[in-house]
């Protein structure tokens, strides 16, 4: 196969559901020497925050000069945004390459398309001389197809309601499903609550005689006036500490996640790895992770259409994947106290599966005008659907739009130089979106 026709053929096992459990991954993974156990891993599950932890440890591991290999779920736009090492993205011929291999090895039989891309993973990463692999969970923990893995460490961001369906509707089901990930042995860094499946994760850190360090309590960070920040560590981490911190990415539920990632760091370091101060303060200036708070200005003559044709200035965009509760509560306190607009316009688009009375009405109250529309996808809510979930008094602030380019050449005929254009609800809408307005992330 070539690079489209292998992509092509993964999209088509797109038609085969999620399907919980190992038994497929391991058998399949046998059948090609088992290529992840040659591997030292991080591995990384939570609600939020995994991708955010998991760029953060590659980004500061590889300024200290490690090779790293990075898998996350979903992509953007492109496949092959799921596969990294260092700065490097899988090319079209190895994904091909090795899509091909896996399909033959298959024959008949069937697997997922998460299966499929963290096989991938492995035999890519296999190749490749690396110190290190960051992986994220696709969904849960205990039968993601991510975890045949023995970890050096373990991160579990946060525990919220999220995949009810497959998790579980209550908080500690679903710490449950997360705390799947939790080996015999191996230290866990987490940031789960009490109330939000703390128990459940320290049940089974005590069964399995896992060392777990919590954030908040064996290691914290502190923010100052001037938005600089610092992280401490208890005993356990030797009493290390770092002051004068800053991060790349704004909101400041970030810094959690830095600071879940500094701690790894700190036990990485008991594993012979060696990162200096320096490589750590500019690893978290460094770190980029699109479509998560990304913000930019396009000039508005490259952006220009219908009304807005000829005219000078800016259009200013804030794209977000928020789209489950404590998501886009994140997104709003960000909203409400790090940036300032005159108009918020608000694109959104979600999954029909997600629980859109908790999601969009909090959004929708900070709104001036919101465009309802549909990323592509047998899973995307209709914008008739997204209206029924906004609050009648706000319905009338609503556009329905039923392509995504429409939504956003609407909101840009609409937005003058002082608002702000945030796209939200999906990352396969951030997505489509991104390609529009920046093109593909990887070329």
């Amino acid at each position: 196969m070539n690079y489209q026709q292998a992509w092509d053929y993964l999209d088509s096992l797109q038609f085969h559901k999620i399907k919980l459990g190992l038994e497929a991954m391991r058998s399949f993974m046998a059948r090609v020497d088992n290529p992840e156990k040659r591997l030292n891993y991080v591995h990384v599950a939570g609600t939020n925050g995994k991708g955010s932890v998991s760029v953060t440890l590659l980004t500061i591991l590889s300024r200290a000069g490690y090779r790293v290999g990075l898998y996350t779920s979903p992509h953007l736009s492109s496949v092959r945004e799921r596969f990294r090492i260092n700065d490097t993205f899988v090319s079209e011929e190895k994904f091909a390459e090795l899509a091909t291999r896996i399909h033959e090895v298959l024959g008949e039989e069937k697997i997922t398309y998460f299966e499929f891309t963290t096989a991938l993973a492995f035999l890519w990463f296999a190749e490749e001389d690396l110190d290190l692999v960051v992986l994220e969970t696709g969904l849960g923990g205990r039968l993601d197809a991510t975890n045949i893995v023995n970890p050096l460490v373990s991160v579990i961001t946060n525990v919220s309601m999220d995949h009810e369906a497959y998790l579980g509707n209550t908080l500690s089901a679903v710490a449950g499903e997360k705390a799947g990930i939790i080996k015999p042995g191996v230290a866990v860094v987490s940031a789960v609550k009490e109330g939000e499946g703390l128990a459940q994760v320290q049940d089974v850190c005590r069964e399995k005689e896992a060392p777990l360090f919590l954030y908040g309590k064996d290691f914290r960070s502190l923010v100052s006036h001037n938005g600089s920040w610092s992280w401490h560590g208890d005993a356990s981490f030797s009493g290390a500490a770092y002051q004068g911190l800053r991060c790349s990415m704004k909101g400041e539920y970030q810094i959690g996640n830095a600071s879940l990632a500094l701690a790894a760091i700190e036990l990485l370091k008991k594993k012979g790895f060696i990162l200096s101060e320096e490589d750590i303060r500019q690893g978290l200036a460094e770190v980029r992770w699109p479509g998560r708070l990304e913000h930019f200005c396009l000039d508005r003559k490259s952006r220009a259409r219908g009304a807005a044709a000829g005219t000078m200035g800016t259009i200013r965009y804030l794209l977000d994947g928020a789209h489950n509760p404590a998501g886009v509560d994140s997104l709003v306190q960000t909203l409400q106290e790090e940036y300032t607009f005159g108009r918020l316009l608000v694109i959104w688009g979600a999954m029909v599966d997600k629980d859109l009375q908790k999601t969009l009405p909090p959004v929708a109250e900070l709104a001036d005008l919101i465009f309802l529309t549909k990323p592509v996808g047998e899973r995307s809510a209709e914008p008739e659907l997204l209206l029924e979930n906004v609050p009648i008094r706000i319905q009338p602030r609503c556009r329905l739009c039923p392509t995504v380019a429409e939504a956003i050449a609407e909101a840009e005929t609409l937005a003058t130089e002082d608002d702000l254009i945030l796209i939200a609800g999906s990352l396969y809408l951030v997505g489509a979106s991104r390609k529009i307005l920046l093109g593909e992330l990887v070329r």
